[in-house]
């Protein structure tokens, strides 16, 4: 238990909390304490009854059974490897940046999807979060060789659409990896893409609440609870983040 509590606490903040919540709120749903029809993302709910909490509820919830249990388990592997990847990659030392890319995604998933309730009626935005977050690692990482099942290799760049159809055969949904992967575009476009290679201006800017909340790290000592000393500060790791810094590429599988 101590192993497992070791490790557990060796997983990123940010992507430890989303680790957690994806097996607890399944869990709450499985053992019958809440009922799992308060946990989708219903349209007509969240925005005619006003409940708020389903939007919340559904990125963390996955109807676990034996049709869906080897699906939910293979995306929270995802979760935690690309999220684990990505906190401490090209977002290393800068946690309201990396959560403001969550954020965002988040909610472009829930508008994309509240806009299309007369097709869906009942979601989860697990996966297609997940997928977001596993596109903007593989593009931060294109040119990467990653190895895949059966020893198949190609290029980072193409990982989330090898994912997307693996998901598709062993049992998802082509719209909740496509939304993903589209949102995650979507993001790398505003957020790297166009700024940088097109010269563009910057659209996407981390709030300042969010920095005051989780400060950068410097030197590899945390920072947390200890607000920026000035908004130059957050302005230079504004700068710092709209350069080229790609992070580390890894093979799919690597630990």
């Amino acid at each position: 238990m101590s192993d497992l509590g070791d490790w557990f606490r060796s997983i990123p903040l940010i992507t430890r909390y989303w680790f957690a919540g994806s097996i607890a709120v399944p869990l709450i749903g499985k053992l019958g304490l809440v009922s799992p029809v308060y946990l989708f993302l219903w349209p007509d709910a969240f925005i005619n009854r006003f409940q708020i909490w389903r939007p919340i509820t559904a990125t963390f919830f996955f109807p676990v059974g034996p049709g869906t249990g080897f699906l939910y388990l293979v995306n929270l592997y995802f979760l935690y490897q690309y999220s684990s990847r990505l906190e401490t990659g090209a977002f290393d030392g800068r946690p309201a940046d990396y959560m403001f890319m969550l954020l965002f995604n988040w909610i472009c998933i829930v508008v994309s999807f509240c806009s299309s309730s007369n097709f869906f009626n009942i979601l989860l935005l697990m996966i297609p979060l997940i997928m977001s977050v596993l596109y903007v690692w593989a593009q931060l990482n294109r040119d990467m060789i990653v190895s895949f099942w059966f020893g198949t290799r190609f290029k980072a760049c193409y990982l989330p659409w090898v994912i997307l159809g693996f998901n598709y055969i062993i049992g998802g949904s082509v719209i909740n990896e496509l939304i993903g992967n589209l949102v995650g575009h979507l993001y790398f476009f505003l957020m790297f893409k166009y700024p940088m290679d097109l010269g563009g201006r910057n659209f996407l800017s981390t709030p300042q609440f969010l920095y005051r909340w989780l400060p950068n790290r410097r030197g590899g000592v945390s920072g947390f609870g200890i607000p920026p000393a000035s908004m130059r500060r957050a302005a230079e790791d504004q700068q710092g983040a709209r350069r080229h810094n790609w992070g580390q590429g890894f093979r799919l599988g690597d630990q």
